[in-house]
């Protein structure tokens, strides 16, 4: 197993070009990875329904000729679909629910060589961020197994981190890529609204909220997969602008001069801890060693905090209703507060008090800032914030259970105050792994991107990586597991 817990730390890239090369056979590569699962994942919790049977019938066979193929990868347990898998989605009323078909986007993934060992934990309904769900059981941070892995995607995050796949399916409603990213130190890109198709079941989610892709070892896996998955699909609504080349040589050329905005300044009322606020400084430091203009201003909105993070609100909250309410249809169980965690009711509840106008009002609203976004980066190549305004704070933080849960959605804004504005907006954004504090604890940078310019994210993502690499450093239960 040593010279397998080499090969599983390397990232997906690598591991595909050993198998070309014949230097490693599919199948044995799917069986080590299953079996340093089975060895790590009793510590993490991060692999929930594990599919191992057919992965290693799947690895046997005549696997597709793609850009990872034979290669291991994990599916969050939300969002796209796998065949004949269960999918959750972290609640108790579909812990048996097994869909018939797969999404296009995991139709995608199989086209790309991948193999598909498992599904991973994720809250209910990937409301909030961490990855606690009743159902389940919380999943552990890998740096520190006391810390959450934060959420939606911590599931993902955490496989990917301690050395379980070198990457992993996730998506991001209002930061579930980056946030875990960011709390488990790999790289997540949330790309640019309709880049990844969400059908056939779903044309768009939560008026485009929603983006599918992954969280990966290195920038480029990140690349070379998004260029295996992007692209319309047939019917959608509404898709990005075609890229000009492929990701992966954009992930391979050095950026020109960027104009680069940054700031800590909160949109909610709220305070910025100070590890994230020296992580922010230290990668400006950065940007401007590598030369770029980097420049302290950050995007101004005529909104108020309070009225945007209403109007978010009510568009999230209302996605939280109509699932509920489809669950309620096709179950023919109706919906009431014992079959759902006492914060995910407590939202549905919430939820319900809004009307068809507040919903079109508040589209209306986030709108309007998108536009007046979008015009300061007419000046501003990129934004660099804080991914979120703490640390991985510990498990249990967010009180999904408790007596007040309102109280704990109040939490869950506290923590995650910056990453939700560009879901709303549409635009590329990416956590990367640059810094960690005092506590060995990572700590994620957020850079923002215009409108379908994934390309420059990518381009400056590879410079970071270069300038200050991540992939050697390893968490504590990586490190156990090699001394085992």
């Amino acid at each position: 197993m040593g010279k397998f817990n080499e090969i599983l730390m390397l990232d997906a890239t690598a591991q595909a070009e050993l198998i070309r090369k014949k230097e490693v056979q599919a199948p044995e590569l799917i069986e080590s990875a299953i079996e340093n699962i089975e060895k790590l994942n009793p510590k993490l919790n991060a692999v929930i329904t594990p599919i191992f049977e057919k992965a290693s019938e799947d690895a046997k066979k005549n696997i597709p000729v793609g850009a990872f193929s034979g290669v291991p990868f994990l599916m969050k347990d939300i969002g796209a679909a796998v065949g004949g898998a269960r999918m959750s989605m972290g609640t108790s009323l579909l812990k048996d629910y097994v869909p018939a078909r797969d999404s296009e986007l995991t139709v995608r993934y199989k086209k790309a060589g991948l193999i598909i060992l498992g599904k991973t934990n994720t809250p209910e309904f990937g409301l909030v961020p961490t990855t606690e769900p009743i159902l389940f059981g919380p999943t552990h941070n890998p740096w520190n197994l006391e810390r959450t892995t934060g959420g939606s995607s911590g599931g993902s995050a955490a496989s990917v981190a301690a050395g379980l796949t070198a990457m992993a399916h996730a998506n991001d409603g209002g930061g579930s890529i980056r946030i875990p990213a960011s709390c488990c130190g790999v790289f997540g890109l949330k790309p640019t609204r309709g880049r990844n198709p969400l059908g056939p079941d779903f044309g768009d989610i939560m008026s485009g909220m929603v983006c599918e892709h992954a969280v990966t070892r290195s920038v480029r896996d990140s690349a070379t997969l998004l260029d295996a998955t992007s692209g319309p699909d047939i019917g959608d609504p509404y898709w990005a602008p075609p890229q000009k080349r492929s990701f992966l040589a954009e992930a391979g050329t050095k950026p020109e001069q960027l104009r680069i905005a940054f700031g800590t300044e909160l949109v909610t009322n709220g305070v910025v801890h100070s590890d994230c606020i020296e992580a922010i400084n230290e990668t400006a430091r950065l940007c401007e060693e590598l030369g770029h203009i980097v420049t302290e201003v950050t995007p101004q909105v005529t909104t108020s905090p309070e009225i945007l993070e209403e109007s978010f609100i009510t568009v999230w909250l209302s996605g939280c209703v109509a699932t509920i309410d489809s669950i309620a249809r096709i179950s023919g169980i109706p919906a009431n507060p014992s079959l759902y965690e006492p914060l995910t009711w407590a939202l549905y509840e919430k939820g319900r008090r809004y009307s068809a106008a507040d919903y079109l009002n508040a589209i209306t609203q986030i709108q309007r800032t998108s536009r007046e976004i979008a015009r300061f980066f007419e000046n501003y190549d990129i934004l660099l914030t804080p991914v979120l305004a703490e640390p991985p704070v510990r498990l249990g933080t967010f009180d999904v259970s408790g007596n007040d849960p309102m109280k704990a959605w109040d939490r869950v804004v506290e923590f995650a105050p910056f990453t939700a504005i560009y879901n709303a907006t549409g635009q590329p954004a990416m956590s990367v792994p640059l810094f960690w504090n005092s506590k060995n604890l990572p700590v994620g940078s957020h850079f923002v991107g215009r409108f379908g310019d994934e390309a420059t994210l990518f381009q400056l993502a590879s410079q970071l990586e270069k300038a200050r690499p991540w992939v050697d450093r390893k968490p504590l239960i990586h490190i156990s597991n090699s001394e085992a």
